[in-house]
């Protein structure tokens, strides 16, 4: 049986840069209490994170730390958002780890309720687009110049979403490295102080049809995140935040 969550849910922050800060901020908005906060040597204070009574982490870390911190929260007995992209390929470790310990963890490359909006209406165009071969696709994606990972993860999601709804494409690259057919490239930019902003732009040779999101702060990611913690407080596997969000 599900445990109801009898606000405010305690929440631990496991990573405390941009977005850990958003969440703090945000946290009182949705009956949230941020009783703990570690940064980098957070291992170093699990005695303290355990007399917190945390009740779910939310984890925005860095692709070399993402991993360990999750497979640590999961011999911890603690539920926990994950935020952190560029370490999928640690994916599978985690998730054996999650399931052989009954634990509870969902994955989210972006918890912005505007980007799953977004994400619902690129798939639908995805698989309209099917039908006129004379399109082709291509993503642009910028943020600011501190995100190491790139592409971002919002932008492979995106790409995903065309690879499953239209057969011509295959795979996705950064589009400096691919002009390969059946690849869907995709720019990736870093600038300053940019939030967060992805681009599809379908074009043929007549007419070019484009949409996309701009972030204009980091609030949707934060309140989206801690949306999913309410979710996840409760339940036991392994979610993506996709099942948190019912546009299809």
């Amino acid at each position: 049986m599900e445990n109801q969550v009898i606000p405010p849910l305690k929440i631990a922050l496991i990573g405390y840069g941009k977005m850990g800060k958003a969440i703090e901020a945000l946290a009182a908005s949705v009956s949230c209490q941020v009783v703990f906060v570690g940064d980098k040597d957070w291992f170093d204070q699990v005695e303290m994170l355990k007399q917190s009574g945390a009740q779910v982490a939310i984890e925005f870390s860095s692709p070399e730390s993402a991993a360990e911190n999750l497979l640590r929260l999961i011999e911890l007995g603690i539920p926990s958002v994950c935020g952190s992209t560029g370490w999928m390929d640690r994916e599978f470790e985690v998730k054996a780890a999650c399931l052989k310990l009954n634990g509870s963890i969902m994955l989210g490359s972006n918890f912005s309720v505007g980007v799953h909006l977004f994400f619902a209406l690129n798939k639908k165009l995805a698989h309209w687009m099917a039908g006129f071969p004379e399109y082709s696709v291509r993503l642009h994606e910028i943020h600011h110049t501190e995100k190491k990972d790139a592409p971002s993860g919002t932008a492979i999601t995106t790409a995903k979403g065309i690879v499953d709804q239209h057969p011509a494409y295959k795979a996705w690259g950064l589009s400096k490295e691919t002009e390969i057919k059946g690849h869907i490239p995709i720019q990736a930019e870093r600038l300053n102080d940019v939030k967060g902003l992805h681009a599809v732009t379908w074009e043929s040779d007549i007419d070019q049809i484009e949409f996309r999101h701009l972030a204009h702060s980091r609030a949707g990611f934060a309140l989206g995140a801690l949306r999913a913690a309410l979710w996840l407080y409760g339940k036991n596997g392994w979610f993506l935040v996709e099942e948190m969000y019912a546009f299809e």
